[in-house]
This record gives structure tokens, C-alpha cells and sequence, in this order.
């Protein structure tokens, strides 16, 4: 079991950045392959970014390719999101998620932990 809790958004101008993050409590260290998601009003839920449970591996949708940023730090038991760039389009509230399965793709499927999110607003 492992607990997951979001923090670091905000409202920021376009153009701007945001670093989210995601500690997590209980059995964690390396012991859960991450992800982050969002969802926007009236959208669906979408994939943003995961990353392996060594932090050797990660994978981003392609709306945020090259602006943002997924890592972690086993040590501190936080999972991080770094989002530069920020377009208006990225606001959403975004949760990360954790699976002790060897994960590593966009389907929020295989995640059986889901922190309760934070928002972020992008003004523009």
C-alpha cells in the first residue's frame, strides 16, 4: 500500500514553469514504477509522463515532449514534474500514480495508486 500526495501548482502566466510533486508514504522507495496525469474540465483523463522505478527510463506524451520534465528521487520517496513552457492548454488538475508493476507506457490501466491531485492554471 502506498500513499500518494501532490503538490507545487498554481496559477502561471504563459510561458511560465511549474515543479509539481508527489510523496509518497508507506512502502515505497523504488518499489513503484510513477506516472503523471491529468485531467482537464470536461475532458477525460490523459497521460503526461512516467517513469521506471530506477529513474533510468521515462516516456512523455507527445503534447508535452520537450517541455516537460518527469524524474524522482528514491532517497526522499518524491517523484517530481518539472513543466516549462506552460501553455494555456496545460491546465488541469494532475495526479500521479504509482504501480508496483514493471510499467512504462500512457494507459492509466496498469496504476493502482492515484494521489488526489493538484491544480494548475495556466492564464493567458
Amino acid at each position: 500500500q502506498v500513499q500518494l500526495v501532490e503538490s507545487g501548482g498554481g496559477l502561471v502566466q504563459a510561458g511560465g514553469s511549474l515543479r509539481l510533486s508527489c510523496a509518497a508514504s508507506g512502502r515505497t522507495g523504488s518499489s513503484y514504477s510513477m506516472g503523471w496525469f491529468r485531467q482537464a474540465p470536461g475532458k477525460e483523463r490523459e497521460f503526461v509522463a512516467a517513469i521506471t522505478r530506477s529513474g533510468a527510463s521515462s516516456f512523455y506524451a507527445d503534447s508535452v515532449k520537450g517541455r516537460f520534465t518527469i524524474s524522482r528521487d528514491n532517497a526522499k520517496n518524491t517523484v517530481y514534474l518539472q513543466m516549462n513552457s506552460l501553455k494555456p492548454e496545460d491546465t488541469a488538475v494532475y495526479y500521479c500514480a504509482a504501480t508496483p508493476k514493471t510499467y512504462i507506457g500512457d494507459s492509466d490501466r496498469p496504476y493502482d495508486y492515484w494521489g488526489q491531485g493538484t491544480q494548475v492554471t495556466v492564464s493567458s
